[in-house]
């Protein structure tokens, strides 16, 4: 029988702990082994009143755009616990997977673009042009400091947006013993593979890894799920760097599909 593409080979996974669970399972279906080290801590956001304020005025919005499944998992309980999603009312998600929890969670008719993930190709959409968003209302429920181009474009094109913090993003501990131990495994040369889909969890490890640790970094390879990660870790001095689909499956059928002979 032959080897699977993973046999034998140990990938870290950067997830946060409650979204890593599927790319981890599809890595030791291939025959590896994952190393969760999440880079992204993830908590709600101290303050839930403007969440409340858009949950009573939800019904006033043309759209409700929700930029991650941490804006889902954080947001749509308070959003839904007055009833049901009115139905003028566009769920709009960034990327499928958000708009898979949406689904799953009772909210139909969800726009989203595909098969690229992120607010570009969202604004790219017939149904976000400047004819179709003029004088309409839109909020948008995210992370704190997050992205300020969809909010601003939809503006630029005449729609009133709102944006709700609704979680907050922290980098590891380096104090951590899960950080102590990362660092003694990356020293060893344990690690076959780094997968990365956010450049700010990209930033933290940059950042934060130990001076004497660096070189090993930058020679592992790295699988990442957007142009915009791929380019940072190039100019982080990544070595091998790997763009794939975006999500899970796109992350796992670029590690599948790598020659892991020229490591």
């Amino acid at each position: 029988m032959p080897a699977l593409p993973l046999q034998g080979r140990l990938i870290v996974v950067t997830r946060p702990l409650a979204q890593a669970g599927a790319l981890a399972a599809g890595i030791r279906a291939q025959g590896g082994a994952a190393c969760l080290f999440p880079l992204l801590e993830i908590s709600p956001w101290p303050d839930d009143a403007l969440l409340r304020v858009s949950a009573a005025r939800l019904a006033d919005y043309r759209f409700a755009v929700f930029v991650s499944p941490n804006a889902v998992r954080y947001a749509l309980p308070l959003l839904l616990s007055a009833g049901a999603w009115p139905p003028a009312t566009r769920a709009v998600a960034v990327g499928e997977r958000t708009a898979q929890d949406l689904r799953a969670a009772g909210v139909r008719d969800c726009l989203y673009p595909h098969p690229q993930t992120d607010s570009e190709a969202l604004l790219a959409l017939p149904e976000f042009s400047e004819s179709a968003v003029r004088g309409k209302k839109a909020v948008i429920f995210r992370g704190g400091g997050g992205r300020e181009l969809l909010a601003q474009t939809l503006t630029a094109r005449g729609a009133q947006v709102d944006f709700v913090p609704v979680y907050q993003r922290s980098g590891p501990d380096t104090a951590s013993a899960t950080w102590t131990e990362f660092c003694a495994r990356l020293a060893a040369g344990d690690f076959a593979a780094l997968t990365l889909s956010s450049s700010e969890a990209l930033r933290y490890l940059v950042e934060r890894c130990p001076p004497a640790q660096t070189t090993m970094l930058r020679q592992t390879p790295l699988f990442a799920s957007h142009a915009r990660i791929v380019a940072a870790a190039r100019a982080a001095g990544f070595l091998r760097v790997i763009e794939t689909e975006t999500g899970d499956a796109g992350l796992l059928a670029g590690l599948n599909a790598y020659n892991w002979r020229q490591s």
